[in-house]
């Protein structure tokens, strides 16, 4: 076989692998832009501070995921967590106080990165998400996340067996209940967006 008929053919494989890594990069940015998170950093890693963690988690869902309900889109998602923040801050720092703590508390709203994650059924992919963010004390210890929009983590959402037919699009699901399936290109991905950053230096 010539040289220039097995060039096309790499090249043809190169791009049908290309073209396979950009669609699953691109649900993934879909996915990021589509949800808003919740993360609680503890104080530290000690068995007290990862209660107190679990304490402020149950305050903040019980009393503070109302602002999430009859929310229909990502944009009033997050216009309603920075909304919110003071009172989620607030929640948070009576929790604290009540447990015996005089840790400062902090809410924040802005974008993290996070690792693969399991959160019940679904598992998030690493990524960049948009999250409210509540820092307890020096905030060093193992944190605790959910997901506020969609409403997975929203009490009242347990019932609803609909809310990804609702909110997440068939390759989003796809990427949600499969991981496996996604790593490999993801990963492949990053390594090549890290080499071609490296060639452009």
């Amino acid at each position: 076989m010539k040289k220039m008929e097995i060039a096309a053919m790499l090249g043809f494989a190169a791009a049908l692998m290309i073209s396979s890594f950009s669609k699953s990069a691109a649900t993934l940015y879909d996915l990021e832009d589509d949800v808003v998170r919740l993360h609680i950093l503890a104080n530290s890693d000690s068995y007290d501070d990862q209660l107190l963690k679990y304490a402020v988690r149950d305050a903040v869902l019980e009393n503070g995921s109302c602002y999430f309900e009859n929310i229909d889109s990502t944009e009033a998602a997050a216009a309603a967590a920075k909304l919110c923040l003071p009172a989620l801050e607030e929640i948070a720092r009576k929790t604290v106080a009540e447990k015996g703590y005089d840790y400062t508390v902090i809410a924040e709203y802005e974008k993290i990165a996070f690792d693969e994650r399991m959160y019940e059924d679904i598992t998030m992919p690493a990524g960049v998400y948009n999250a409210v963010r509540i820092n307890i004390g020096k905030a060093e210890g193992q944190n605790w996340w959910c997901v506020m929009y969609p409403p997975l983590c929203v009490p009242a959402a347990s019932e609803d067996e609909n809310l990804q037919e609702e909110y997440f699009t068939e390759d989003e699901k796809e990427m949600l209940n499969n991981p496996q399936k996604f790593r490999y290109k993801l990963k492949c991905l990053e390594w090549l967006s890290e080499l071609w950053n490296k060639v452009c230096e």
